[in-house]
């Protein structure tokens, strides 16, 4: 029987920040990476636009690597994608909306041939050594997944961005059941990403933050501004939703 070989995780970024996640998970010789994003500069960072992540070592093991699984559309997780899939030339996962963004990005650069393949929350899939299952999770942004990434030496899961939301605007509720089905069966490593989740308590589903609209917008008198993300496609509806309710 032939030796096993074991996992290495490497972050180029997206931990202990908010911004240019990139994950390079390897085992043998195959490598799969999850996300592709940007950080945007701080301060002191005059002149520069945005920050990427360094593939150095991607460049070096560019033979590895079998595909990029993106698990949403914002901009810290498929930002750097038209600067470094021309450097990386790996078919790329992802659901509708993620890859739409993608491609929009990189007609903006025209940039073409990519190997851009739509998956869905619940597919599996398989690539190299890995058997890859996409899981549906709540967001800000929809069509959101998670991954578990099934390996001779174990099964790694990555949630992507996360929100338990119970009651999601469009009643499509993240999949505990199938979180817990893997952790009975034994996981390897979890890696998970949901900000402020070291923060106590919690944070109110998205139908609390309709009501709250509905409120103001039956009290206000006068000009009603809203600030919200562009991305989250359903606290704008509401929004809209509840200007034509109350003739605004």
């Amino acid at each position: 029987m032939a030796k096993q070989s074991n996992i290495r995780i490497t972050p180029l970024g997206g931990i202990g920040e908010i911004g240019k996640n990139m994950t390079v998970i390897e085992y043998a010789d195959e490598i799969l990476i999850v996300d592709c994003g940007l950080c945007f500069p701080r301060e002191d960072m005059l002149g520069v636009d945005y920050v990427i992540p360094d593939i150095t070592y991607l460049r070096e093991n560019k033979h590895k690597i079998k595909a990029i699984l993106i698990t949403h559309g914002h901009e810290d997780h498929i930002g750097a994608t038209p600067y470094l899939l021309p450097e990386l030339g790996a078919p790329v996962y992802g659901t509708d909306l993620a890859l739409a963004l993608i491609e929009k990005k990189l007609e903006e650069r025209k940039l073409k041939g990519f190997d851009l393949n739509i998956i869905a929350a619940g597919d599996s899939f398989s690539i190299g050594s890995f058997k890859i299952e996409a899981i549906k999770v709540s967001h800000s942004i929809d069509a959101a997944v998670g991954y578990a990434l099934h390996t001779p030496a174990g099964v790694i899961v990555h949630t992507g961005d996360f929100k338990i939301d119970y009651t999601p605007i469009d009643g499509k509720v993240i999949d505990l059941a199938k979180f817990a089905d893997l952790g009975n069966k034994g996981v390897l490593a979890l890696m998970s990403d949901s900000t402020n989740a070291e923060t106590p308590g919690f944070t109110k589903s998205e139908s609390q933050v309709g009501e709250t609209f509905e409120n103001y917008f039956k009290k206000a008198s006068g000009r009603i501004i809203v600030a919200t993300f562009a991305s989250n496609i359903h606290r704008l509806q509401q929004v809209i939703s509840a200007s034509k309710r109350f003739g605004r």
